[in-house]
């Protein structure tokens, strides 16, 4: 596997954002970018290439039950979210993953810690989490809406100058706890340009059968964009880390962004490298005895 996973370390590593980097979203990562693929066909062929390899490293993930995968999808809206995870996780076994969608904490969810919530529903040793938004919600959504900030119940001093800073740091803190533990995480943040977000937005419109997928609610946060891009580029700044770095992946083509996502992913699985169990002697002997006795059970 040294090849492959050599080719995809390569095609990936222009998303990683290198830790300690600073980051300017519109400057540094083009959403557009197509990594020198020409056609769409050349992507979906990669992408097949990437689902198959998940398939297999998946299976051995489970099996092995040492190590567990959460991946983390952050984007604005219409960036392609769901059908990334769609595409990307066609080919795996649906037993060994979980996607867990955050929405509006609930009044419950607002009287803990911010990463309460969000630590009730890792994956297991041996599953692919998949968080649809995330943690990262902590310091996008409530960062561009303060009053969010104020429903949280906070203290008066938490919430003064640097809570940010604080939040950034617990996040890290966090993650590095997991990973020390045997848990990777995989930030992709789908990247999308606001002229592509608004012909995505007029398409849920115009078509009947994706009108459901719209709600004005979206066109209203646009007003919001310049601040969220701020609050992405900062999110990137202090939260990307050695072991746990994102990966900013161009979704202004939703070919290219799934293939891309299927990498990344796949390149994680690959460096865990998870192996099937061998036997002991004593296993090895019982599959021996019930090998024969099941031979001679067979008709004549």
């Amino acid at each position: 596997m040294g090849v492959p996973l050599k080719r995809i370390a390569r095609f990936i590593e222009p998303f990683r954002v290198r830790p300690g980097a600073r980051v300017t979203l519109a400057k540094d990562f083009d959403p557009a970018f197509k990594a020198g693929l020409a056609t769409k066909e050349d992507g979906i062929e990669l992408l097949n290439e990437g689902i198959a390899l998940l398939s297999e490293y998946q299976a051995r993930l489970a099996a092995q039950d040492t190590y567990g995968v959460l991946v983390v999808l952050q984007a604005l809206d219409a960036a392609g979210k769901d059908g990334t995870i769609r595409h990307v996780m066609s080919g795996l076994n649906p037993q060994g993953v979980r996607v867990e969608s955050f929405k509006v904490p609930s009044e419950a969810e607002l009287d803990q810690d911010f990463l309460r919530r969000y630590q009730e529903r890792l994956p297991s040793r041996g599953q692919i989490g998949i968080f649809n938004r995330s943690h990262y919600e902590e310091v996008l959504v409530v960062r561009v809406h303060p009053e969010n900030l104020v429903r949280q119940k906070l203290p008066a001093a938490a919430r003064k100058k640097g809570v940010w800073k604080r939040r950034y740091e617990a996040i890290n803190g966090w993650e590095r706890y997991l990973s020390e533990n045997g848990f990777r995480l995989v930030k992709l943040f789908l990247n999308v340009s606001k002229e592509e977000q608004r012909v995505r937005f007029l398409r849920r419109i115009d078509l009947p059968e994706h009108n459901w997928k719209f709600s004005a609610r979206d066109v209203q946060e646009r007003a919001f964009w310049d601040a969220y891009q701020e609050a992405f580029s900062e999110m990137l700044t202090h939260t990307s880390t050695a072991w746990a770095p994102w990966y900013v992946i161009p979704a202004d083509r939703k070919w290219f962004a799934r293939t891309a996502a299927a990498a990344v992913i796949a390149h994680a699985l690959m460096e865990i490298d998870p192996q099937y169990p061998t036997l002991g002697d004593d296993a090895l002997r019982d599959l021996r005895a019930a090998k024969v006795q099941l031979e001679s059970e067979a008709p004549d």
